[in-house]
């Protein structure tokens, strides 16, 4: 599938600069993706579309002040800290990279250094630094910036604006943003509802807001991303999936997270939709799933775990609109994001939500 085909034109003045406030003021567009149905909603009406039986999956990761500036002898360099690979080596994305050849020192704090390692094939660098993982982290957030993506102008003045309310496990770059939207107060209406909430997590990567330069979908390779399924939750989506109630996906990291962890993108052969109800339905799937998900779901995929998705609307040509391409199909995403322009939604990290159903 060509790249452009997920295009589309976004006026000036539609890419929101900060959450609604309250969060779940937020509007809401209902996208039925057997019939194309559009209706327009607040976020805080969401529980109306939920039944008894339901469960809410949600992405618990919480970001981190991934972006960091250190001195070298030949001068200042931007440092975004990607993920930890092995050790006290981190994957980072550098600028400007010329100056950071192999062996270069790099001083961010008087008790933060690196020294680059290597040079990678896919552009990122190995940094090696003076400290395992969580201090590097403990220092990121002391000295860094808030990591959000480069359309928004206004840096938020506190990390609390960049994540969600139940975030939880430390390492991501990069929020889950569709969970912007809930506030304490919403989850718990939703709960007495009958409907369960549960938690997974993916650390938010490259591999969810790295875009496609990429002439075609299948030419693009998605980088990995770190995610983990409790035996809580793993339990809860089997029993689930047996009374024949939904799987709803809070967020396009959710999505993989279930997909690659507990659908096919975790087995080392093909199966059909019944070969993964009935693993899903054992009790051998009650058990926790942990591992990287390099899943890239576009146009043509056969979802084995979700029934319903809750998404902010995203960048033209990028792995997450051909995710929701892939659940809702393109033609209608497209009409649907051309409704959102025309009724004025604001679009992407800080935007408004999407319920597809």
């Amino acid at each position: 599938m060509k790249t452009s085909l997920l295009d589309y034109h976004l006026p000036p003045g539609r890419i929101a600069e900060r959450s609604a406030r309250p969060r779940d003021s937020s509007r809401l567009m209902l996208l039925n993706r057997q019939t194309g149905r559009i209706e327009h909603r607040v976020f805080r009406d969401i529980a109306d579309y939920l039944r008894r039986g339901d469960v809410l999956v949600m992405n618990d990761t919480k970001v981190f002040r991934a972006r960091l500036y250190g001195q070298t002898e030949r001068g200042r360099v931007e440092i975004f800290l990607l993920h930890p690979t092995r050790g006290r080596v981190w994957s980072v994305l550098a600028r400007p990279g010329k100056k950071l050849a192999r062996g270069r020192a790099i001083v961010f704090s008087r008790s933060l250094r690196g020294i680059v390692r290597a040079k990678n094939s896919d552009g990122t660098l190995s940094v090696i630094f003076n400290a395992p993982p969580a201090p590097v982290i403990a220092a990121a957030n002391r000295i860094g910036e808030i990591p959000v993506p480069p359309y928004i102008k206004r840096l938020p003045r506190k990390l609390e604006e960049y994540q969600t309310v139940y975030a939880r496990a430390v390492g991501s770059v990069a929020a889950p943003t569709a969970g912007f939207h809930f506030t304490p107060r919403l989850l718990g209406q939703i709960r007495r509802r009958g409907v369960k909430i549960v938690f997974v997590t993916l650390h938010v990567g490259l591999g969810t807001f790295q875009p496609i330069r990429a002439e075609r979908l299948a030419e693009h390779a998605i980088h990995a991303e770190w995610g983990e399924i409790p035996t809580a939750t793993s339990r809860v989506i089997r029993e689930t999936k047996k009374r024949g109630g939904r799987v709803i996906a809070v967020g396009t990291t959710t999505v993989r997270a279930l997909e690659g962890l507990l659908g096919p993108g975790s087995h080392g052969r093909s199966q059909t939709r019944l070969d993964l109800l009935r693993e899903i339905q054992s009790r051998n799937a009650s058990r926790a799933r942990r591992g990287w998900v390099k899943l890239f779901i576009t146009p043509g995929y056969r979802f084995r775990v979700v029934d319903a998705l809750i998404t902010n609307f995203h960048l033209p040509r990028s792995t997450l609109l051909a995710l929701v391409s892939a659940f809702a199909g393109r033609e209608k995403v497209l009409r649907a994001y051309r409704a959102a322009i025309r009724k004025k939604y604001r679009f992407y990290s800080f935007g408004d939500a999407m319920l597809v159903v």
